[in-house]
Order: structure tokens, then C-alpha cells, then sequence
């Protein structure tokens, strides 16, 4: 395997893991965050850094698989899509933990749910397995989608 596609497929799961979790934990934590009305399909808290621990460990692996499948220009604009994907990952965190910005963490986390649909299908056309391997970071990233606009609802 190519040390781009290694580089690339723990390199950015890991960066962004490490940004967001920046912003998150101090931001869990903050009174702005505690004062929020949380809604009904709001998660424990329990869930979520095992939910995001998985999730990043199947992109990363899945995009290793999927990258070693493609043409060098195909693996190319994969990893700029990842690296795209990565970018709003943790810019979701900084949006709403730390800018206190429900509307825009929206779109974000829309953007993200889109980008995330998009690398999955990508990944999918060099291999099913690990196009198969992203559907739940999709669906974990729409559904994020909805529960930041459903909070936004209960705090407007």
C-alpha cells in the first residue's frame, strides 16, 4: 500500500479527530452547551465517543481499501474529497461547540452528511466492501444533520 493512501486514510481521520475533539471538550462542558434544550433523539453523552471512535476507525480503513483499488488519479480525488469530508467533520465541532452557532452548524453538518454520502458512493465504485463500510458514518452524519436543526428548533 502507498504511504499517500496510509497517510491520507489515518492521517486526516486522526487530524480531525484530534481538531474536533478540541472544541468538544471543553465544550460539552461549557454553561452555553448546558443551557441548551436538548430533544427527545438527543444521545447520551456515553454515545458519542464511541459512536465517533468507530466511525473514524472504519473510514480510515475503509478508505485504505478503497484507495489500493483505484487508478493514482482516482486515489487522488478521493483523498481531496476526504480531506474536504474531514475539514467540515471537525469544522462541525467548532461551528457549534465553540462559535455557539446553530444555524450555521446546520449547514454544516448538511454539507457534511452530503460529503459523506458522496465518499461512500466513491469508495463504493473501487470497492463495494468499503463503500458498505462508510453507509453508517453517512447515516451517523445525517442524522447529526437532524438533531442540530432539532435542537436549534428548541432554542430559537
Amino acid at each position: 500500500m502507498e504511504t499517500r493512501t496510509i497517510v491520507s486514510s489515518v492521517g486526516l481521520p486522526l487530524g480531525a479527530a484530534a481538531l474536533g475533539s478540541l472544541a468538544t471538550a471543553s465544550g460539552t462542558q461549557s454553561a452555553w452547551y448546558r443551557s441548551l434544550r436538548k430533544p427527545a433523539i438527543q444521545p447520551s453523552p456515553v454515545v458519542f465517543p464511541v459512536v465517533w471512535t468507530a466511525l473514524y476507525t472504519q473510514t480510515a480503513a475503509a478508505s485504505a481499501v478503497a484507495q489500493s483499488r483505484m487508478t493514482p488519479a482516482e486515489a487522488k480525488t478521493y483523498r481531496r474529497k476526504l480531506a474536504a469530508n474531514m475539514v467540515l467533520n471537525a469544522g462541525w465541532c467548532w461551528s457549534f461547540f465553540r462559535g455557539h452557532r446553530l444555524v450555521p452548524s446546520i449547514a454544516v453538518a448538511g454539507a457534511l452528511a452530503a460529503s459523506t454520502v458522496d465518499l461512500a458512493r466513491t469508495a463504493g465504485a473501487a470497492s463495494p466492501g468499503a463503500g458498505k463500510a462508510l453507509a453508517p458514518y453517512a447515516a451517523w452524519n445525517s442524522f447529526a444533520t437532524v438533531l442540530t436543526a432539532a435542537i436549534w428548533r428548541k432554542n430559537r
